[in-house]
């Protein structure tokens, strides 16, 4: 079986598994788990901020900093599109009593103009506009990678507004690897970041949510508020020291993407968007067949997709497919469709 679900399918490599069967461990609520110490103090290192706390999923990440950055009843700023709208359940009204204004944005990312006339002040009738919440890459949208310039423009419009931005950076290794950038010219504009160890760079669990150190200090109690706090957690922070050395890696996943997407553009009723990163979109209405029934004509030929809408699916290429996956995949798929 070729799995191409995403990227979160990884299995932990040899190293990870050693580092999580030798790891120094302690209680990390109480701030003495070495390993997990070590891994916060590289991660905030990686991204350019003062600090960094380890979570144990993105969605975590997402909901602690927006509970950090706003009060009750305040508005956030979206993309229609975006995880936090699309993918986490409703959290932001759930666990920070927030409004969400979606915007219809051009790549996952709101104009300055967007963001000013979207933004409004508190008053008596209105609890005012509490965030900006921007995503690279942006996933529903097929791993796009923002522009570094777009990212700052967007945010400096917020903070002029006095509002903060968190930036939803899942897979934000994946945009600066794709960008040829630092990672730091992503992350500079925004007060804070969250992004993935388990998906791309291949640890088995936990996110990294990193800003300053006054940031992280109110998001480990609202871990704690959410049910986050670890103990012995460096068994599992070990393997995400190991994938912050992948980060080189990510090239080869963009590669076998590209490779993925010509081969699947030369399938019949297939209309393929190209990608820039690791996510392959396939608009297969042309098929005659709707999302589902193309995913079942794959999994009968050993290849595992995802359904993103009626008729569009997902194919996620990572480091435990090689190129050699992938063509056996496209291989299995040209005589099925």
């Amino acid at each position: 079986m070729i799995d191409l679900r995403s990227d979160t399918v990884t299995t932990p490599d040899d190293d990870m598994r050693n580092a999580a069967a030798t790891a120094d461990v302690g209680d990390d609520v109480y701030g003495e788990d070495p390993t997990v110490n070590e891994l916060e103090t590289r991660a905030a290192e990686a991204v350019g901020k003062e600090a960094a706390l380890y979570v144990p999923s993105g969605t975590m990440g997402n909901q602690i900093a927006a509970r950090v950055h706003t009060d009750r009843g305040q508005e956030v700023l979206a993309d229609r599109k975006s995880h936090v709208v699309k993918y986490e359940l409703g959290g932001f009204a759930q666990h920070a009593d927030l409004q969400v204004r979606m915007l219809e944005t051009d790549r996952g990312v709101p104009t300055p103009e967007q963001v000013d006339e979207a933004t409004v002040a508190e008053d008596l009738h209105r609890p005012g506009t509490g965030l900006l919440c921007l995503e690279n890459t942006h996933n529903a949208r097929g791993g796009l990678a923002i522009d570094p310039e777009k990212i700052a423009a967007a945010a400096d419009a917020a903070r002029e507004r006095d509002v903060p931005v968190h930036l939803d950076g899942a897979r934000v290794f994946n945009a600066a690897t794709a960008l040829d950038v630092p990672v730091s010219d992503i992350v500079d504009p925004v007060d804070s970041v969250m992004f993935c160890l388990s998906k791309g760079l291949g640890a088995p669990i936990g996110s990294m949510l990193a800003g300053s150190e006054e940031f992280v200090e109110e998001a480990r109690r609202t871990r704690k508020l959410f049910g986050g706090g670890m103990r012995q957690a460096g068994i599992v922070a070990g393997p995400g020291l190991e994938a912050l050395e992948n980060v080189d890696d990510l090239a080869a996943d963009h590669e076998n993407a590209r490779l993925l997407a010509d081969g699947l553009s030369e399938l019949e009723g297939f209309d393929v968007q190209e990608p820039e990163t690791n996510i392959v979109l396939a608009d297969v209405s042309e098929t005659g067949l709707d999302g589902e029934a193309v995913l079942e004509r794959c999994r009968e030929r050993d290849v595992l997709a995802t359904a993103f809408g009626p008729t569009t699916v997902r194919f996620c290429t990572h480091r435990d497919v090689d190129r050699e996956n992938v063509e056996r995949a496209l291989e299995r798929l040209v005589a099925e469709f």
